[in-house]
């Protein structure tokens, strides 16, 4: 009998992840140019964005 183990990583989940990532890392770079280029603000790398999933943006850069 073969048994499924739910904590097996799901390939499907990770390439949601990445695809989230992906449109954060890129909705950042958007917004950036279009509400503070003046801010200092050197973009991390897409595996920062994929760990945290959040935007990355510089404080008081807003939307």
């Amino acid at each position: 009998m073969l048994i499924f183990n739910a904590t097996a990583s799901d390939p499907s989940g990770d390439l949601k992840r990445n695809m989230k990532a992906l449109e954060l890392y890129l909705q950042d770079q958007e917004d950036y140019e279009e509400h503070c280029p003046e801010l200092k603000w050197d973009q991390p790398d897409i595996d920062v964005y994929k760990k945290e999933l959040t935007s990355q943006l510089p404080e008081g850069c807003k939307k």
